[in-house]
């Protein structure tokens, strides 16, 4: 399969043999994706745009429910110490990245769509949110009815109020703030919601 016909397959919602997915993840991979290619048609991006918004939130969780020891070697060195958890994203960065794309903008997007990154573009960034508000959460409903209503519009502000409550979450648990966290936040902070050069 191309490259292309690999993002082309995604975005229809067609996973790559190697996804490991349950029925539960599936349904929350197709929430998002369909966010996103709402955001992307109501914004009016070109179709190979909604098309690549359309395959991230497909991809996303592709190895989600993958046993985390079979993930961490697939994942480049500086971030094999995430959490189990948080591996899914750099490992399907990675398969892909194996497979021929060459989109770092998506790939990028991938891999730290549950951390963040400075250098995160219109793509990561509503992936990042998309992933959070999606409707099948749980937490805090009608919070998330009400940021999901503010989409896409208010994205610079809706993706500054996700970004806080996924940091003031971390550290209510006691967990670290990674490094591409807090510099995702500064960048947020000091130049709004502008999009990265």
């Amino acid at each position: 399969m191309t490259v292309d016909a690999v993002i082309a397959a995604a975005a229809e919602g067609r996973l790559p043999d190697w996804a490991n997915v349950s029925a539960r993840r599936r349904a929350h991979i197709e929430r998002v994706a369909t966010l996103l290619g709402e955001w992307a048609r109501t914004l009016s991006l070109p179709e190979p745009e909604q098309i690549r918004w359309r395959a991230a939130g497909f991809l996303h969780d592709a190895l989600r429910d993958a046993p985390p020891d079979e993930l961490r070697p697939l994942v480049p060195e500086q971030l094999r110490q995430l959490s189990s958890k948080l591996l899914h994203g750099p490992a399907v960065a990675e398969r892909l990245r194996r497979a021929g794309v060459s989109d770092e903008a998506l790939l990028r997007a991938v891999a730290f769509h549950t951390i963040g990154h400075p250098e995160l573009d219109e793509l990561g960034r509503a992936l990042f949110i998309a992933d959070y508000i999606e409707p099948g959460r749980k937490h805090n409903p009608a919070t998330l009815a009400t940021l999901r209503a503010r989409m896409p519009a208010a994205r610079g502000e809706v993706l500054r109020d996700v970004l806080r409550a996924r940091m003031e979450r971390l550290l209510a648990e006691g967990h670290e703030i990674r490094a591409e966290t807090a510099a995702f936040w500064n960048v947020l902070s000091n130049h709004g919601s502008a999009s990265p050069s």
